[in-house]
């Protein structure tokens, strides 16, 4: 393969690619995208599409989290602002009304109180607090392994301009189809986990065993070796019977 420039089945030559589009930053639900289709009779085009496409799913599942947090942050800050204003006037009413400067204070430090118990039941039963920290955290990691991505291309690329290149061309495509792969299942792997926590949060302690269930696994090689059956949990292998030793005669 020349070195001088990408070869025709290689990565291409230009390194991260710069999206003329800003990604759009609507909240939207995470659904599935159409695969994109082309003619791999160009390969290095036919891979920087599948680059750009496993990129934008990145930016666009990292901006949802972005935008539903906004919402729950400026909830869970007006909740427990209301409830820090409710506990502090519970505790001061009391003595107002001990210095006979106001008439009915215990019964309204009371009603405080219970304001103040309410805005935190209700921060902690619709999650704001905890959900939009579960959004930054995730939305933080799927940038991690954005750049990861964006630096393992880079690689790539430099691989096959400067060479000398390593296998054919068609190992080159192969690696960077690997690169990528890699990468939305990480991707995906972060939403799943993130939607476990959230089901964990409200009580529902058989959801996260039902999405691990339905991860897919990828199939082994097939150039590995079989592995033997795995026998039932609290199940002993029967070893077989030798015979004893013999006495010396």
């Amino acid at each position: 393969m020349p070195g001088g420039g990408a070869p025709s089945g290689g990565v291409p030559s230009h390194g991260v690619p710069s999206r003329k589009e800003a990604p759009d930053r609507r909240p939207a639900d995470l659904l599935g995208r159409p695969f994109p289709l082309g003619d791999w009779g160009e390969p290095t085009e036919r891979l920087e599409e599948l680059y750009h496409w496993a990129q934008d799913g990145a930016l666009r599942a990292a901006n949802w989290y972005l935008a539903d947090r906004a919402w729950k942050r400026r909830a869970a800050r007006t909740l427990r602002t209301g409830a820090a204003l409710a506990a502090t006037a519970a505790g001061v009413l009391p003595l107002l009304e001990l210095t006979d400067t106001l008439g009915g204070g215990a019964a309204w430090g009371c009603l405080s109180l219970v304001a103040a118990v309410a805005c935190l039941a209700c921060d902690r039963f619709f999650g704001l607090t905890s959900g939009w920290m579960r959004d930054v955290a995730t939305a933080q990691a799927v940038q991690r392994r954005l750049e990861a991505l964006q630096f393992d291309w880079a690689v790539e690329n430099v691989r096959e301009v400067l060479g000398p290149t390593e296998g054919t061309a068609s190992e080159a495509a192969e690696r960077c189809l690997g690169v990528l792969r890699r990468f939305s299942d990480d991707v995906t792997e972060l939403v799943r986990a993130e939607t476990a926590d959230w089901m964990v949060q409200f009580g529902s302690s058989a959801a996260p065993l039902c999405t691990q269930s339905l991860v897919w696994s990828a199939r082994p090689d097939a150039s590995a070796p079989t592995s033997r059956l795995l026998m039932p949990p609290g199940t002993r292998p029967n070893m077989p019977r030798q015979r004893p030793p013999e006495s010396p005669r």
